[in-house]
């Protein structure tokens, strides 16, 4: 058994998957699955995208690592497009989103530091949250089933209620240089942080003279909607962390910051041997010829309505599997009313794949360049996994 030779950190399906087609997966026997977890929203532009093959190909024949001792050209045009198309002056490349996260902390830590300010090391999280699984990110995030057996939990973080904002003011202090958040919790439940708190949250920090940091793993890369989730309030953060979708299915990811809040790094205060690697950057450019695109963004609003409109329709027509749809774009969560693994299992019955989140939540992620008809034929097989949910319990219940 191969699996005795893995640590035994996953509980993982039976199933393999030997090749991807779009927003399809096939497995060694030549099953085909409807992929609406797309790698947990990593696989934004879907499996064996010709132009991210074609980019990934290229850049193989090429040189594939160099480590930052040298001038990398691809690195240094995606972080122009990246900060060209943001709120951002500066990008530092990493290989994943804890990564991406790790640095955000630390850009924020060391800009008071440099401020004369060394105190103000405190970041305020909110309940619900995930950052990582990294010591800092795990702390950062505060879910005490992330933290049990890792020893303290590292220092500098805060948490309150999510949405509360009368206990964010009651705990700022004269330590806190930071706010956290997602914009929406994907492994939270895919719980959306209200446009007004949004704003709420910018206007305290720019009261206060903290720096606002925004965690944009999951939501970013055009997963909502927009480029950036944070777009739809209608403000800009001082720091934010990337990763999942600005791969299509690399592994890497990115701090974004403006130039003053990424004032105290300094040459040597930070660093990565692979982050900004050549096959890296040569993907995340292809992804944003894709993304960036015209139109490309409006249609992923457009194919996230009709699917958006479909699972409403089947809420109401189970309300005994289904209570309550969620999400923007294609970040979309099912709140069950069964234990969301069921539904996640019928589902998987049905050859079609979600990921299971927080609170009982079934997240739906397909590959962004999903089209209505392929939304509507995962809508067709949640309805059939649905229905034979409902079915087993009438039973059960006779």
């Amino acid at each position: 058994m191969a699996e005795a030779a893995l640590f035994d950190t996953f509980a993982r399906a039976p199933l393999r998957f030997e090749r991807g087609e779009g927003v399809w997966l096939v497995t060694e026997s030549g099953e085909r699955y409807l992929d609406f977890g797309a790698g947990v929203a990593v696989t934004s532009c879907g499996h064996s995208n010709p132009h991210l093959v074609d980019a990934l190909k290229s850049q193989a024949e090429k040189v594939w690592h160099l480590s930052n001792l040298y001038e990398i050209p691809e690195q240094e045009r995606l972080a122009r497009r990246l900060t060209e198309a943001t709120f951002a002056d500066k990008a530092f490349f990493t290989n994943s989103g804890a990564e991406a996260l790790e640095c955000a902390i630390k850009t924020a830590r060391r800009y008071h530091y440099s401020k004369g300010n060394p105190e103000k090391f405190h970041i305020i999280t909110f309940e619900g949250a995930f950052h990582g699984r990294t010591i800092a990110t795990i702390a950062a995030g505060g879910q005490e089933k992330y933290m049990e057996g890792f020893g303290p939990k590292a220092q500098g973080f805060d948490q309150v209620p999510f949405g509360d904002l009368d206990a964010l003011n009651a705990a700022i202090n004269e330590n806190t240089g930071a706010l956290l958040i997602e914009p929406i919790q994907g492994e939270g439940g895919v719980r959306s942080v209200p446009k007004e708190f949004m704003r709420e949250l910018r206007r305290i920090c720019d009261e206060k003279g903290l720096l606002l940091i925004l965690d944009e793993v999951q939501t970013g890369v055009g997963r909502t909607g927009k480029f950036f989730a944070h777009e739809w309030s209608g403000i800009t953060p001082d720091i934010m962390a990337i990763a999942k979708g600005i791969g299509g299915g690399f592994p890497f990811g990115a701090c974004l910051a403006t130039a003053e809040a990424a004032s105290g790094m300094k040459p040597g205060i930070h660093g990565t041997t692979y982050g900004g690697n050549p096959l890296a950057m040569a993907c995340g450019n292809a992804v944003l010829d894709i993304v960036l695109a015209d139109g490309f963004l409006d249609n992923v609003r457009d194919v996230a309505l009709v699917f958006r409109q479909g699972l409403a329709s089947l809420k109401d027509r189970f309300p005994e599997v289904i209570e309550d749809v969620r999400g923007e774009g294609l970040l979309l969560g099912i709140k069950a009313k069964v234990p969301a693994g069921d539904l996640v299992t019928g589902m998987r019955d049905e050859h079609m794949l979600a990921v299971p989140a927080g609170d009982n939540v079934v997240r739906l992620l397909p590959p962004l360049v999903v089209t209505a008809e392929e939304a509507r034929e995962g809508l067709a097989r949640i309805e059939r996994a649905a229905e034979k949910i409902s079915a087993e319990r009438m039973k059960k219940s006779a």
